[in-house]
């Protein structure tokens, strides 16, 4: 692993594959780090065709440091990808991501597109239910547990236990917040998750989704899960009316198996068949 320094935050990332190979970012969902099962196979599967391959653990994550700068936890995260691909000095980038990393991606390449070769994304959270569980986990947990024993209570958050066990300096930095000031970021970050009827997607304006002119390939989600819905997927796919839609080349249901195969330790990660999107991807790259 590497660090690098990001708009003054501590980024630990790794490159695969040679040098001069095109360049490929992968960023996981939730606050799962680049260790999370799948996410290095991918990587390496990429760095195997000649990719040079980019994944990394955002601003709260893992090994990296803590930020609570931005509007919002994804927009903040899509400035750390886009500033670390320019100090790592990739150039244009095949910018993919799953889950919550989706939306990173997006808004990314939104805000940045010059540094967005070619675009894929799976998972995409969206729809009222699927976005009132990420406003409830991330924000509104930690943000209750301050209101009701200060910041040493945040430190149980379930939210940020890996980035606080893998980096003492980020559990530190919280813990000498003032309670008011964590609650008024957590209540700020909770607010982009609200539904809105122009945009599936927290953050996107349809102005910005018109910034994705690149080829970009959308995943359809299935009909049962909540967190990602279908519905979200196809309102991506329209509003980047040249997208590929495809099939995700895994189970049907997915997203419900793993979130409760993980936890009962019968698989060992959510994203362990990310590595099976390598194949379309390298199709995607090669436009």
């Amino acid at each position: 692993m590497a660090r690098a320094t990001v708009h003054g935050t501590g980024i630990e990332y790794e490159l695969h594959g040679n040098e001069g190979g095109q360049p490929v970012a992968i960023t996981p969902g939730g606050r799962f780090t680049m260790d999370s099962p799948g996410i290095r196979e991918m990587a390496q599967d990429l760095a195997a065709a000649g990719k040079r391959v980019l994944i990394y653990d955002r601003p709260n994550c893992g090994k990296s440091d803590v930020c609570l700068r931005g509007p919002s936890e994804s927009e903040m995260q899509a400035e750390a990808l886009t500033g670390l691909i320019r100090t790592l000095e990739l150039g244009p980038t095949v910018i993919t991501g799953g889950s919550g990393g989706s939306r990173v991606s997006m808004l990314a390449a939104a805000r940045h597109p010059e540094l967005c070769s070619h675009l894929a994304l799976w998972w995409i959270s969206g729809d009222p239910i699927g976005l009132t569980q990420l406003a409830t986990f991330y924000c509104g947990e930690a943000a209750t547990l301050a209101s009701q024993g200060g910041m040493d209570a945040v430190m149980n958050a379930t939210s940020w236990a890996e980035n606080f066990a893998k980096n003492p300096k980020a559990r530190d930095t919280i813990r000498a917040m003032d309670p008011d000031e964590f609650i008024a970021v957590m209540q700020k970050w909770a607010a982009a998750y609200v539904p809105s009827d122009i945009s599936p997607v927290p953050g996107m304006k349809p102005v910005d989704f018109a910034r994705l002119t690149m080829p970009t390939l959308v995943y359809r989600s299935h009909r049962s899960d909540l967190s990602h819905t279908e519905t979200t997927s196809l309102w991506v796919h329209r509003l980047i009316p040249h997208s590929q839609l495809m099939l995700p080349p895994w189970r049907e249901d997915e997203w419900n198996y793993r979130s409760t195969a993980v936890p009962a330790g019968k698989e060992k990660g959510l994203f362990e068949s990310w590595p099976k999107l390598v194949p379309a991807i390298l199709e995607l790259a090669n436009r």
